[in-house]
């Protein structure tokens, strides 16, 4: 199997491509070392940790738990002003021909209703590093190779390093601010989104950043979403860092893949005000957790034409996953937005989507609903 490419950071550096051996771990029902250069493992039953060494010949060994992994050992030493010297990583999708258990990737962009991931990073003091999470995108539904599209959110950097390219803009995302770098290392265009300061743990929408980037014109509705990573790309040192838990989810239903665009505003300009709505909220739950079908009601005189419903969840419910709708965050404040084909309902006409969440006690419906930030009412 062909060793992972990664971006390298400077102007000119990209790390060779070769072929190589893939030593694989069965799945990690407790902690499990694993130390071999390209040594990969599968953590409940959905995604698949790696070691990716690949910039030196210096060890590597990594911790893998139940949700995610640390690393235990780092001896490589990269040049600053080049490429890191690895990327170890948990994963969601098909990467270099090896896709994690009963994964939907690769997927239309078009295709996709929401994208979601919940990660905990575990950061160190006095080495060189960035906090990458990594989507790969592709024109293809390639399972192997190297994507032509990646997108880095980077979600802390320490020491003298840089993302590829140059700095194009801000853009606000996921109700944060975000530093834009947009350059290529001669085998991939890279978009990377830079924190000004460092995030440790983060529910948000994956989908969010896709449609930033196709929005940029980098990409199309056509392409494919082939994998979501989270990892560390280490330059110096790195022994303790960790991704504590991960989680990622991908519904499709999101329309006609050939179709430009969706026309929906950006999370960051909502819809028009309502005229009036209805919600209706149905449950079926279980010990720990339950599903949520949610109907918007249109009530006013004139037609909605693209919605944005907001609610707050009780304490220890968190959505896993939805359908029919683009969610930004999974526990709290949510917001719920219409896709490209439900987002038009006319006076007395209803749209419906849902999602399945996880709950501690507690699985009681929100308090109150507002519609393009008007308030409804609850059937």
């Amino acid at each position: 199997m062909r060793r992972l490419l990664r971006a390298a950071l400077a102007a000119g550096l990209l790390a060779t491509a070769a072929l190589t051996t893939l030593a694989t771990a069965g799945p990690a029902s407790a902690d499990v070392e694993i130390c071999e250069q390209y040594g990969q493992t599968t953590i409940g039953g959905r995604y698949i940790v790696m070691n990716n060494r690949w910039g030196t010949s210096a060890q590597q060994c990594i911790d893998v738990t139940g949700t995610g992994f640390s690393i235990t050992s780092q001896q490589g030493v990269g040049n600053t002003s080049g490429a890191p010297v690895s990327y170890p990583a948990v994963y969601f999708g098909c990467h270099y021909t090896r896709c994690s258990p009963g994964t939907n990737l690769p997927i239309r962009v078009g295709d996709i209703s929401s994208a979601t991931s919940s990660v905990s990073y575990q950061y160190v003091s006095g080495a060189t590093y960035n906090a990458s999470f990594d989507i790969w995108l592709d024109p293809s539904p390639r399972t192997d190779g190297v994507n032509a599209q990646e997108i880095m959110i980077w979600f802390n950097r320490q020491g003298s390093i840089q993302p590829i390219g140059s700095v194009v803009g801000n853009a606000t995302i996921g109700g944060r601010t975000w530093e834009v770098w947009r350059g290529s290392n001669g085998a991939n265009a890279v978009i990377s989104y830079v924190a000004p300061s460092p995030i440790t743990s983060w529910s948000f929408s994956v989908l969010d950043f896709i449609r930033d980037t196709q929005n940029r014109g980098a990409i199309t509705s056509s392409w494919y979403l082939t994998s979501i990573q989270a990892g560390f790309e280490p330059w110096v040192g790195g022994a303790g860092l960790a991704v504590t838990n991960f989680s990622a989810a991908v519904n499709g239903g999101g329309g006609n893949p050939s179709t430009p665009p969706p026309t929906t505003p950006p999370p960051t300009t909502p819809p028009p005000a309502a005229g009036g709505c209805r919600i209706t909220y149905a449950t079926n739950t279980w010990n720990t957790g339950y599903t949520a079908n949610v109907t918007v009601a249109n009530t006013g005189s004139t037609a909605l034409n693209g919605w944005a419903l907001g609610f707050t969840l009780p304490a220890g419910q968190t959505i896993t996953s939805s359908w029919n709708a683009a969610l930004t965050g999974s526990s709290g404040a949510v917001t719920a937005r219409n896709i490209s084909w439900n987002g038009a309902v006319p006076p007395n006409g209803s749209t419906s989507f849902g999602f399945q969440a996880t709950h501690t006690g507690n699985s009681a419906a929100p308090t109150a609903f507002t519609l393009n930030g008007s308030a409804c009412t609850t059937a």
